[in-house]
């Protein structure tokens, strides 16, 4: 009974995580390094050291646990496995987004609950182990050897043995069976991985510095540096979580496609042009900020590390080149809560953060403010003629209007159709009333709790889908409200959901919407494959974030020298 029981406890904290990731009860069945455990605990003669060590092994096995736990979850949310050398640093966003998504004292309890899990784990394995290292141990037989080295009963022992032998002979043949692998050995399978992980980041540094060399990092000598947008503001805006899933997937494209046609539509008859396309981005289901970095500075950040060498070195990024364009850069940050060097780094000379933001409005869970306010904001105290007057300082500067501070580059997060994905809200149409956003109090309860809607995943998909509609219909509001002939306007998916939402190995494919009203900005977009209109045509293989740097540069600095703005 012990033995089983043993081999149950064992047997779940190394297959269970699998079973999470796979989506269900799927091979394997049965960890081969539980059979080999319980085998040696059994087999082994009694000792005090056999005892220590059920402890030290019960220790082990949970550290695995929790390793192939933090494995599925990579898998299930970002599509990748597990990476130590990297993941570690993320502890604290996963805190962050339970007590975002769930509340402060949801999110504390259920961390405080994975505590006292992993914690009871140990101390019944280890009891387990140890009672098992002691199971039907008996005397020397004869009066002088009462008093010497314990031993097991006979059947203990080959069951025992029977037991290691069938788990280290089966170790070769598993890879043999015609169905699948019924077995697991999921600790070596976890350690190898991790080695070579590390193998693999140690000559990243050297590969990332290759591709610094490659790369230009400003191009401020460019002839004609941007000339072509014509003193133009740019806006460049990622739409959380909205990736080509919405539109090639049946259980979302019959919610997006017809509001991507709408969209269509509206800024066609508000005289504005659109075109569409698509790129691959760096991650899947979450790290946001790799898809960013990557279209910032035409290096492919497709790993932690690579972000954080870029943010290590003085390379230039396409702030830069704005700037050097006479441009006055700004970033509005909804979700940055906490301290945020990476925005000094990259150089803005105006940061927007949640703090900096009046918004006045109810946090929707882990969104901070819903994106028509963030889209309001941006117009009301960045782009408006109004807004103009202040300088980089902050001090008014003298003169009015749209020259009083020149163009302006303005990089924007948007998070509406960030998980939990509930509440959706309706689009306010009348602009004016948005205000400091109290108008959504009267949503802030609407719809499901996270807790509610969480418990059926057809159900997740489902307010997904709306969520990432109601990002586009903000959008299409917008562009057809605000885009005037000194706007050129970028939105684009920041990265896929999470493979809950995708399936297993889709693409990492975004689209790329852009907006204005004069059509020779739209144009050079067309020519780099883009389709006119609200959906992007079907390409073999879409170019990466990291192209998007060197051809906008160029595209609009070329041309102007060529035949003007």
């Amino acid at each position: 009974m012990w033995a089983l029981a043993t081999l149950g406890v064992v047997n779940s904290l190394l297959l269970v995580p699998q079973w999470i990731a796979s989506g269900g009860l799927r091979p394997p069945w049965i960890a081969l390094e539980a059979l080999i455990v319980v085998g040696a605990f059994l087999a082994l003669p009694p000792r005090r050291w056999l005892q220590l060590a059920a402890w030290i092994v019960s220790a082990l096995f949970v550290a695995i646990g929790i390793l192939l736990l933090g494995d599925a979850t990579a898998r299930t949310s970002l599509a990748r496995p597990l990476n130590l050398y990297l993941d570690l640093q993320l502890l604290d966003a996963v805190s962050n987004l339970l007590s975002g998504s769930l509340g402060p004292a949801m999110g504390l309890l259920v961390l405080v609950a994975g505590v006292v899990v992993a914690g009871g784990s140990f101390v019944i394995l280890a009891v387990l182990l140890e009672t098992l290292a002691g199971v039907d141990e008996v005397r020397a037989s004869r009066p002088a050897d009462r008093d010497g080295p314990r031993r097991r009963h006979r059947g203990t022992f080959w069951i025992g043995a029977a037991l290691a032998v069938v788990g280290l002979a089966v170790i070769p043949l598993r890879w043999l069976h015609p169905q699948g692998v019924i077995f697991g050995l999921t600790s070596v399978q976890l350690v190898r991985e991790q080695a070579r992980q590390a193998v693999r980041m140690v000559g990243e540094r050297a590969r990332f510095a290759a591709e610094f060399e490659s790369t230009p990092s400003v191009y401020a000598e460019t002839p004609g540096l941007l000339e072509g947008l014509g003193g133009r503001d740019v806006v460049m805006a990622f739409v959380e979580s909205y990736g080509m899933t919405v539109l090639e997937d049946q259980r979302y494209s019959p919610v997006v496609r017809p509001r991507l046609a709408a969209m269509e539509a509206r800024v066609a008859a508000a005289g504005v042009y659109m075109a569409t396309g698509s790129l691959v981005a760096p991650s899947q289901g979450g790290q946001s900020w790799l898809g960013h970095g990557s279209v910032l500075s035409g290096l492919w950040l497709e790993n932690q590390l690579r972000y954080d060498l870029l943010l290590a070195g003085e390379r230039g990024t396409l702030v830069d080149d704005f700037e050097a364009a006479g441009y006055s850069t700004v970033a509005i940050m909804p979700a940055i809560t906490m301290a945020w060097p990476e925005g000094e780094r990259f150089g803005y000379d105006r940061i927007y953060a949640h703090a900096d933001i009046d918004y006045r409005g109810p946090p929707l869970n882990w969104v901070t403010m819903p994106d028509q306010f963030t889209w309001s904001f941006l117009q009301r105290a960045v782009l408006d003629d109004d807004a103009r007057g202040e300088g980089r300082d902050g001090e008014d500067r003298d003169g009015e209007g749209r020259d009083a501070e020149g163009p302006i580059f303005a990089e924007v997060g948007l998070i509406s159709s960030h998980a939990p994905w509930t509440p959706i809200l309706p689009v306010v149409e009348a602009w004016d009333s948005v205000g400091d956003g109290t108008i959504f109090e009267r949503w802030a309860d609407a719809g499901e709790t996270p807790e509610e809607l969480w418990r059926d995943s057809d159900r997740v998909r489902e307010s997904y889908a709306l969520a990432v509609g109601y990002a586009l219909d903000v959008l299409a509001s917008y562009a057809a409200n605000f885009v005037d002939d000194g706007v050129l306007l970028i939105a684009l998916g920041d990265h896929q959901p999470a493979p809950l939402i995708t399936g297993d190995d889709a693409p990492r494919t975004v689209p790329v919407h852009v907006f204005a009203t004069d059509s020779a900005l739209i144009a050079p977009f067309v020519a780099w494959g883009f389709a006119e209109g609200a959906f992007p045509p079907v390409v073999d293989e879409a170019l990466r974030m990291d192209a998007f740097r060197r051809w906008f540069v160029e595209a609009f600095s070329t041309r102007a020298s060529a035949s003007g703005p």
